[in-house]
């Protein structure tokens, strides 16, 4: 069993395994010429390897969730072939490093997520916080996970200003999982970094994440900023390989606002921005 978690101790690194063929940042395991053996096979080598660098929560995703509003069209993914993909590789990971990591089930169909915390997993990341399919929420609750619920949007328009918009609705996320029967201590929350959302809206709620948090009674906050598009934007149309330093810089400030885990792609580059700024902000 992984250590658990234990919020304000430390900042959690979640590092990013794409069980896809489409990932907007170019690091999807799956492609024609592997099969299930060999995509897992990759998985826990990428996995292990970001154990090795600093990882604490390994998040498995099977269906791109890149924004459709930024990257254009892509065909969905049907609840077979998501969980066909994903639960081998969280059985996997789970088998193998789960005394030493969470494993998280990225997913916003609940008979995946309850597929994938039957195979292991320990965490539901749904980015659309159980109001597309509530049964993420009912699979967190019946096997006590935790659940992130996460803002999204498909457009970017905001009449009453995305920080207000951002904050009611995931207030009104966290009430709606509660009623789903998970518990409020068991919920994570995330603004929804780069979903719905430009370079300003999300600089914006970046800007204002502390008081984010106080505002939602201090749950748990992750962010998800890793070579996100407004990055590239930032730094004069840097593609998503070369936003290392953007990112990093996301990272540091984000903890400095009270951020507990930050999700990324660049697990040992990140962990590292993780340690020192812990060592500055929680001294």
């Amino acid at each position: 069993m992984a250590p658990p978690l234990r919020w304000g101790a430390k900042t959690y690194v979640m590092g990013i395994i794409n069980v896809t063929p489409d990932s907007f940042s170019g690091d999807g395991l799956v492609s024609p010429d592997r099969d299930i053996e060999r995509v897992v096979d990759a998985a826990l080598a990428q996995g292990r390897a970001m154990v090795a660098e600093g990882a604490d929560i390994l998040d498995v995703g099977a269906e791109s969730t890149r924004p459709r509003q930024a990257y254009g069209d892509h065909p969905p993914v049907d609840a077979e072939t998501e969980a066909a993909l994903a639960v081998p590789v969280v059985r996997a990971l789970a088998a193998s490093l789960g005394d030493r990591v969470h494993v998280s089930i990225d997913t916003s169909k609940g008979s995946v997520a309850a597929a994938a915390l039957e195979a292991g997993a320990t965490i539901v990341n749904d980015v659309w916080a159980a109001r597309r399919d509530p049964g993420t929420a009912e699979a967190a609750a019946a096997h006590g996970a935790h659940l992130v619920v996460m803002h999204n949007k498909e457009e970017a328009v905001y009449p009453d200003g995305v920080f207000e918009t951002v904050v009611a609705w995931l207030a009104e996320s966290v009430e709606a999982a509660v009623g789903h029967g998970v518990a409020r201590d068991r919920i994570i929350v995330d603004p929804g970094i780069g979903f719905g959302k430009g370079t300003e809206e999300n600089l914006e709620v970046l800007h204002r994440l502390a008081e984010m948090r106080v505002r939602l009674g201090d749950l748990p906050v992750l962010v998800g900023s890793s070579r996100k598009r407004f990055l590239g934007e930032l730094l004069g149309g840097a593609p998503a390989g070369d936003r290392l330093e953007g990112t990093a810089a996301t990272v540091a400030l984000a903890i400095a606002a009270g951020a507990d885990i930050v999700r990324v792609h660049d697990v040992a580059h990140m962990a590292r921005t993780r340690t020192v700024a812990d060592a500055i902000i929680r001294r």
